[in-house]
């Protein structure tokens, strides 16, 4: 790729980080009648990392250090924090997470990595540090105010993408797709939601002012009296217009996808590891991409962050195994190059084949003035993700976009 993503600010939750982990295997204990270390990882289960791509990904390791063994976490229908809360409640802690970012409040559950010299080179591991240490190192990093959209529906409509720059012309947008006889915006049910606001709003929002969350983190400012509440607006004249689909709440994050790529409708907001699934799908070419339209500054800032996140549990029973295996995961260049490609993501120094749609990406990370990522005293409270996806959600069945403003900062509030 052409050069390292820049950034000022990270997702309190990686998208999908707010997506549901779930992996093969399972069970408790270490797992050592044999003589080998087993090591128990909670990782993301998604279109692109599927229980066959990590259990491959996993081989390479095992074939290096035939005395250790990697077992995926099975988690069913819970997200990777309260898999790991469950089992760290049963006296029965797995070794490594994959996708949760540690704060203030809970890094005491994480393995302190700063003394390993390692993690200094690895992407954003100062941005993501708690008080100067680092606890959490990832592979690469991502962009997610991104919106994909289907070139034969921008055909029909008589749509020029890069005439959609704001708000107004975005939703006109949707008028004419929705004319012509598509779904103009494509979403889902799960964590979908509340991500695809935040890919949207935080674009415009922290734009204007990086340090948002950092001052309603210290009490200042309200979602109730801030851009925040435009963009709920804004969304929700969407639901009512017939732009967004009330149904696609019970669609699943794949099964969105899947629609989107089957044609149904004309747009997806979604990050840059959208991209392989479309590559996997044979529909590169036939899909276009823009970056998201505000209601001021154009470009704006990507809202983006750190790409598969590890972080090793402090209460491993094989600690010292579970840093080499996650130093392994973010330094060995094969697995480096590998998990990038799976997801999408960048990372300096490395490259791989890209798509023609993969290159659109990268133009639009190259003219973006910042990339905008959640971390440090920028970090929303503990569980905002799964409330903001709450709220968003409930736009959908009758809220409105001063109830949620008015519901996010009575959660925030009783919160701190």
């Amino acid at each position: 790729m052409n050069r390292m993503w820049r950034q000022v600010y990270a997702m309190a939750v990686a998208p999908l980080v707010m997506a549901s982990a779930a992996a093969c295997g399972g069970g408790t204990g270490g797992g050592d009648a044999d003589g080998k270390t087993t090591l128990r990882v909670i990782v993301n289960i998604s279109p692109n990392l599927t229980q066959a791509y990590w259990n491959k990904l996993f081989d390479r390791y095992e074939k290096a250090h035939p005395d250790v063994t990697v077992k995926l976490e099975l988690t069913g229908t819970i997200s990777a924090n309260a898999k790991l809360t469950q089992d760290l409640a049963a006296g029965d802690p797995p070794d490594i997470a994959q996708q949760i970012t540690p704060s203030a409040e809970n890094v005491d559950l994480f393995a302190d990595l700063t003394d390993q010299a390692w993690t200094k080179d690895v992407p954003l591991a100062d941005e993501y540090a708690i008080d100067g240490k680092r606890y959490m190192v990832g592979v690469g990093e991502q962009i997610q105010s991104l919106v994909f959209y289907n070139k034969a529906a921008f055909a029909k409509a008589g749509l020029d993408a890069a005439r959609i720059k704001t708000l107004d012309q975005f939703t006109n947008a949707m008028k004419k797709l929705k004319k012509a006889g598509y779904t103009p915006l494509q979403t889902a049910g799960q964590w979908v939601t509340g991500s695809q606001f935040s890919m949207m709003a935080d674009a415009g929002v922290l734009t204007e002012n990086p340090d948002w969350t950092a001052e309603r983190n210290e009490g200042e400012g309200s979602f109730a009296d801030s851009g925040y509440l435009r963009y709920l607006e804004r969304y929700r004249s969407w639901i009512d217009s017939g732009y967004l689909d009330k149904s696609a709440l019970g669609l699943t994050y794949a099964d969105g996808q899947t629609a989107f790529l089957d044609g149904k409708s004309a747009m997806y907001i979604m990050g840059s590891y959208f991209v392989p699934a479309a590559d996997a799908a044979k529909k590169s070419d036939e899909v276009g991409v823009f970056t998201m339209p505000t209601d001021g500054a154009y470009p704006s800032g990507q809202f983006g962050n750190i790409a598969s996140p590890y972080v090793v549990v402090n209460k491993s029973r094989h600690k010292a195994e579970a840093i080499d295996f996650v130093r392994w995961l973010v330094t060995d260049p094969e697995a480096i190059e590998s998990q990038l490609a799976a997801d999408g993501n960048l990372r300096q120094g490395f490259s791989y084949p890209v798509s023609s749609l993969g290159t659109e990406v990268q133009a639009i990370l190259d003219k973006a003035p910042s990339i905008l990522v959640k971390a440090g005293n920028r970090q929303p409270v503990d569980g905002f993700s799964s409330e903001l996806n709450t709220q968003i959600q409930s736009l959908y069945t009758g809220s409105s976009a001063e109830d949620v403003a008015k519901g996010l900062d009575k959660w925030w509030n009783s919160q701190s």
